[in-house]
């Protein structure tokens, strides 16, 4: 249920954004809003407590953000609020920033390896996915794990390429306890 609100909310700020044609501000306030949820665990608990009134929930965003983002945003944010929505907002604005990426060509990889990748390696990865892919260009999350031994795993969206030492020592090892010895 929590997906498809997500994606329903998602869609209609996506589309106000493009009829509007203020895809680049929303994108900046939603990424703000979520900056400052993740920020403040108690602003979410309080929007979140089921004795606290909408209207009252309403004029703490209000108060909060009028300042700093466009009435759209607000707008939007109140009726979130309003539809008793507000317990999935940061699945919302997660999906409208992914779909505003996606919209815009961006693509979003996160990339760990067993070492720190060094500058030519990480411009030659990014020239290679640009070249394989949709996007025209890519905003990378790089970290380590030491336990993969060696190689990478390359996840954008639903996509996961997985080359480490790791997962293809789990491959050799299934495939050697499926043989059966005479």
């Amino acid at each position: 249920m929590a997906k498809l609100a997500a994606k329903t909310y998602g869609d209609s700020l996506f589309e106000l954004a493009l009829e509007g044609e203020k895809l680049e501000l929303l994108l900046k306030e939603a990424e703000f809003v979520q900056q400052v949820l993740t920020e403040n665990e108690d602003l979410v608990k309080l929007m979140t407590h089921p004795k606290i009134g909408k209207e009252e929930k309403q004029n703490v965003i209000e108060n909060i953000f009028k300042s700093n983002i466009s009435d759209d945003m607000t707008g939007f944010l109140v009726i979130v609020i309003k539809k008793g929505r507000f317990k999935e907002i940061e699945a919302i604005l997660t999906y409208f920033i992914a779909r505003v990426k996606e919209y815009k060509k961006i693509g979003v990889a996160f990339v760990t390896t067993a070492v720190e990748l060094r500058e030519e390696q990480k411009q030659a990865l990014v020239k290679r996915l640009i070249e394989t892919t949709k996007y025209e260009t890519m905003e990378m999350n790089y970290t380590t794990d030491s336990s993969l031994i060696g190689g990478m795993i390359v996840r954008i969206g639903d996509r996961v390429v997985d080359s480490s030492i790791k997962h293809k020592l789990n491959d050799l090892t299934r495939d050697l306890l499926k043989i059966q010895l005479a």
